[in-house]
């Protein structure tokens, strides 16, 4: 047997098992499937791009009959590629379906009370944080022996009702 029959045979069986692995109802099954079709269809492109030749890059003295084909070889990587992306895809679909099989009869209902409770306490003890802090940098700013900039002043709270004013009409 030649090479290209022993690769036509291999493509055969490789893209023969992955169609009937691909018929099983399990997951994983359809995944080594997909990845035995998708083995075998770079095979096919490979055997399909011709006879190989020197490396597609043209200079003084070759001639262009002689060069291989680029376009089969950038089709197998962009193949490699695809089937890299739906492997990733196909496994997270494994994934979740496992995890949701774990949960049983909850299915997809978790509890979210505590978590609610806990963002609850933690956005509460946020705010209470930031006005301790105001309150201590104005404990600062009135325990400083500096006279105050009425100008500064005026244009601060200018700017503050401003900010207010955006804030009850809703911009942001």
């Amino acid at each position: 047997m030649t090479a290209s029959l022993t690769l036509v045979a291999l493509m055969a069986v490789l893209f023969g098992a992955g169609v009937s692995i691909m018929l099983e109802r399990s997951l994983t099954r359809v995944l080594i499937g997909f990845l035995l079709v998708g083995n075998s269809v770079n095979i096919l492109i490979y055997l399909m791009s011709g006879a190989p030749g020197l490396a597609p890059l043209l200079g003084e003295g070759v001639d262009a009959d002689e060069i291989s084909d680029p376009l089969p070889q950038a089709f197998v990587l962009t193949a490699i590629v695809i089937n890299l992306g739906i492997t990733a895809f196909m496994l997270a679909l494994i994934y979740r379906s496992w995890w949701l099989a774990q949960l049983g009869a909850e299915g997809d209902l978790v509890d979210d009370t505590a978590d609610l409770t806990e963002d609850a306490e933690e956005a509460a003890d946020l705010i209470r944080s930031s006005a301790a802090d105001d309150q201590a940098i104005q404990d600062l700013i009135d325990a400083s022996d500096e006279e105050p900039d009425e100008d500064l002043e005026e244009e601060l709270e200018l700017e503050a009702s401003a900010r207010d004013r955006d804030d009850e009409e809703g911009k942001p």
